[in-house]
């Protein structure tokens, strides 16, 4: 199953304004709220008129500015990637502006992943016509670097970007060897391979959080729908059974006073399931909690915190609704009813 959104499409801007963003129509949209914590602007076109392709990656730098990459549909039937950033939710974004293809020209290779380093230089990342990893990066002062080969073998169609929480960007695949990873030694750098994390993965449920200055956390599933977490130095930790399939939204935040990492996936029941935990503390163990309507297959799930610090979860259904729900001033994870945008 290819996501239809790669990365986090819920973010929170510097305005403290929430934004949310999806493919629809060869076209990106995005809603956005009026004020922080207000009401929500219909939903909007961005990146100008450019006919895409299916499928948006979103990737969010520490200034808070969104960065958007998609491919777009270029002579003969080939395909081409193109970039926007969105500087403030409720302002237009920059017009697409093409960044090539990892093999110079060809039909789409793979679903982008985009993640921002702490100068806030956007990193793209994309699966190449040999099933190897390219990447392309901007430049300190505008524009862009060139098509860079990263390597790997037999990489599936999506990968995963996180920039860490000392600000470096870090890429991550899956393959029949396992989880394929890729970080940035210093910053401006490119990403380079680190060693693999040899285990069984389905393909599609790969997602990743900082969880720390130090290490971000990796979440899988394998074939079997058991729900891993994983961090360099570890062995992987069986979590729970997945809710549903594909990858899980995870968000670490503060529950009743504790640093805790909250997961919600799209549940086999057609709802939504929430679990937290002790951040870094696995062993303490979780389990799932299912809320709201029940959802179309290809609903997504996603979770951001607000500027007042309260988590707000939200899906987005391939009929183009967007719901959202919002913590209570409760003990735990109280949540508000479900509302459509």
């Amino acid at each position: 199953m290819v996501r239809a959104v790669n990365g986090d499409w819920l973010i929170r801007g510097r305005d403290g304004r929430l934004s949310a963003y999806a493919p629809s129509d060869e076209a990106a949209w995005c809603w956005a709220e009026r004020h922080p914590g207000g009401a929500w602007l219909p939903s909007r076109k961005v990146g100008g008129d450019q006919r895409l392709h299916p499928g948006l990656a979103v990737g969010q730098g520490a200034d808070g500015y969104a960065h958007l990459v998609a491919w777009r549909p270029t002579a003969g039937g080939e395909a081409g990637l193109v970039h926007s950033t969105h500087f403030r939710p409720h302002l237009a974004a920059l017009d697409w502006m093409p960044i090539g293809h990892p093999n110079k020209k060809g039909e789409r290779t793979g679903m982008p992943a985009v993640a921002v380093d702490a100068e806030g230089r956007a990193y793209v990342f994309v699966r190449n016509r040999g099933r190897g990893v390219h990447t392309i990066n901007q430049k300190e002062r505008g524009g862009w670097n060139g098509w860079h080969d990263l390597k790997g073998s037999k990489v599936d169609e999506e990968l995963v970007a996180v920039t860490g929480g000392l600000g470096r960007v870090e890429v991550y695949a899956t393959s029949p060897a396992g989880v394929l990873r890729w970080l940035q030694q210093e910053p401006g750098a490119r990403p380079v391979a680190a060693d693999p994390l040899p285990v069984r993965v389905e393909p599609g449920t790969l997602s990743a959080l900082p969880t720390s200055k130090e290490y971000t956390t990796l979440f899988y599933a394998d074939p079997e729908g058991m729900l891993y977490a994983w961090r360099p130095g570890s062995e992987p930790i069986a979590l729970v059974a997945a809710a549903g399939p594909g990858p899980v939204a995870a968000l670490r935040c503060v529950l009743d006073g504790h640093d805790c990492t909250l997961l919600a996936q799209h549940s086999s029941s057609g709802r939504v399931a929430f679990a937290a935990y002790p951040t870094e503390q696995e062993t303490a163990g979780l389990w799932w909690t299912e809320s709201g309507p029940q959802l179309p297959a290809g609903a997504r799930v996603a979770l951001a915190e607000d500027t007042e610090g309260r988590v707000v979860a939200a899906t987005a259904t391939p009929d183009g609704r967007l719901r959202l729900t919002r913590q209570k001033d409760e003990p735990g994870l109280a949540l508000t009813a479900w509302q459509v945008v």
